[in-house]
């Protein structure tokens, strides 16, 4: 039976500061649309809000802009795909084999709150089904919990994007929280590459999840490979 990803892609379009933008880092979700493609899985985008996804300017500049989001840009039917996203509630979990939380700062905003999110991710793990993420995407799995009560992300290996990375990046500034720390008081076990930047992702049971935009296609095949043990 054909594996049916959801994609997860923010709506949020700036940072606090409206003159600083922000939104999807479309090659987090472009590396794995393309792996999760080859493996002949169906996949649909979803938001916290539903319609469109803004795109980071900076993953679209060299050394970001590569040839898969360079060729999503160039397909007007792909990028409809990110102008009519779906909204949670449009969205029956019993549907999908896994959830993949996409990064950019933008959903440093919408992500964590948004209950329609957290009510799809903790059915589709408590179900048995793979939660993943990438980069910023993590910020999706901060105050999503499970049945019990507990945080899903309580005693799990798991990384996302590093606060040095924040730092490097120059946006530490202007980010509205530290998220690496925040995982870390709900109990998570938080990973990191010795060097920033570099391909790095952690799988613990069917949590999967990815540092940085680098790590996009390992994170997906991690997803493929924790999908093909299920």
């Amino acid at each position: 039976m054909t594996k049916r990803i959801l994609i997860v892609v923010t709506n949020v379009g700036h940072y606090d500061d409206p003159s600083h933008q922000t939104g999807l880092w479309l090659s987090e979700l472009t590396h794995a649309w393309h792996v999760f493609e080859e493996h002949g899985y169906e996949q649909t985008i979803v938001s916290p809000t539903g319609g469109p996804s803004p795109l980071e300017p900076r993953s679209l500049k060299f050394p970001n802009y590569d040839k898969t989001a360079k060729a999503w840009r160039a397909d007007p039917a792909r990028m409809a795909l990110l102008e009519n996203t779906a909204r949670p509630d449009q969205i029956n979990s019993a549907d999908f084999d896994a959830i993949y939380f996409t990064g950019g700062h933008g959903v440093m905003y919408d992500f964590p709150d948004s209950e329609g999110l957290q009510r799809t991710t903790r059915e589709i793990f408590e179900r048995g089904g793979i939660v993943s993420s990438v980069c910023h995407g993590y910020c999706g799995l901060l105050n999503t919990k499970l049945s019990d009560g507990s945080y899903l992300i309580n005693g799990r290996k798991m990384t996302g994007f590093a606060w040095r990375e924040e730092v490097l990046a120059r946006v530490d500034k202007l980010v509205p929280y530290n998220v690496e720390e925040d995982t870390k008081r709900r109990g998570a076990h938080y990973k990191k590459a010795k060097l920033p930047f570099v391909s790095y992702a952690v799988v613990d049971g069917n949590l999967v999840t990815g540092q940085n935009p680098a790590s996009a296609t390992e994170t997906a095949k991690k997803v493929v490979a924790a999908l093909g043990r299920l």
